[in-house]
């Protein structure tokens, strides 16, 4: 039984609505949400943005602290498999697997969550530097929580191939991971993400340091045209489904738009059932988040 049959089969045991095609590779996980509250202050540009742990939980993209370190051995399974097709430790490389978007069917299944949380992970690796794009350019949630909403980023250097990308990168206070804001809103946004230009810009994203993961909070898939054009550009995309919520041909249709990819993952979020394997691990009852991600 390939890895796609396995995490299919506890899918439907943990969501009987839920039920997904192959692909060419799976990995399932849990997660858990809070409600929004206030963003995050900036430091001053040049300075590291400060990753202010108690408004990133308050704003729901972290767990309550007495969660943490469950969340923390989930996040370890889910980000192995995307790592060894990343940089081909113990697994062959996927070609441009450095490039990982992370999207969901619709709004609110918790693909930001899962962004930051699998961005915050890798960065702890070994010889892993992590860059986290806001790409959810209609609705940057993250750029806004961390202050950088009016800061140039991911469409700037689309519209204008002059600018420095990697001057546009904001380092955080975290080791190894920085950020790149969404950019200066525009109309185009979805012609921009389907240009040539992006095929440029990330790949040199990817080739500027060895090293480097570049993860994608993309728009959901079924609610804008962005994330479709997006996905042409990655060589991995992680899927996240939320438990008891969405529904099959809802997970069907979002994933016919994907068929052909190299690279698909899964992640099953906000789970309520006690779990009984590895790969599941209960975060609170009931966990209902009203925050767009």
């Amino acid at each position: 039984m390939s890895l796609v049959e396995r995490a299919l089969q506890k899918l439907q045991q943990t969501s009987p609505r839920v039920a997904v095609p192959a692909g060419s590779a799976a990995e399932v996980q849990v997660a858990v949400q809070a409600p929004p509250a206030r963003p995050v202050a900036p430091g001053p540009l040049g300075q590291p943005l400060a990753m202010n742990v108690v408004a990133l939980r308050s704003a729901g993209l972290l767990p309550p602290q007495a969660e943490e370190h469950q969340l923390a051995q989930q996040y370890r399974r889910v980000k192995r498999p995307l790592i060894a097709n990343a940089i081909g430790r113990g697994a062959p490389r996927v070609q441009g697997g450095q490039l990982i978007m992370v999207t969901s069917a619709l709004p609110g299944e918790g693909k930001t969550f899962t962004s930051l949380n699998l961005a915050l992970s890798m960065s702890i690796d070994k010889d892993v530097h992590v860059v986290l794009v806001d790409a959810d350019v209609a609705k940057p949630h993250i750029s806004r929580l961390l202050g950088v909403s009016e800061s140039e980023g991911l469409l700037d250097a689309l519209r204008n191939a002059e600018l420095d990308m990697e001057r546009l990168i904001r380092p955080t206070d975290v080791p190894n991971l920085a950020i790149l804001p969404a950019g200066t809103q525009s109309s185009e946004a979805t012609e921009l993400l389907a240009s040539a230009r992006m095929g440029q810009v990330t790949a040199a994203l990817a080739e500027h340091d060895h090293q480097r993961i570049v993860v994608f909070d993309s728009p959901p898939l079924l609610h804008t045209t962005e994330s479709h054009a997006l996905a042409q550009s990655m060589g991995q995309v992680v899927v996240v489904v939320r438990a008891e919520s969405t529904a099959q041909p809802v997970v069907l249709d979002a994933l016919k738009l994907l068929e052909g990819h190299r690279a698909v993952s899964l992640v099953l979020n906000q789970s309520v059932k006690s779990a009984s394997t590895a790969y599941y691990y209960r975060y609170g009852e009931g966990s209902d988040a009203a925050a767009e991600r």
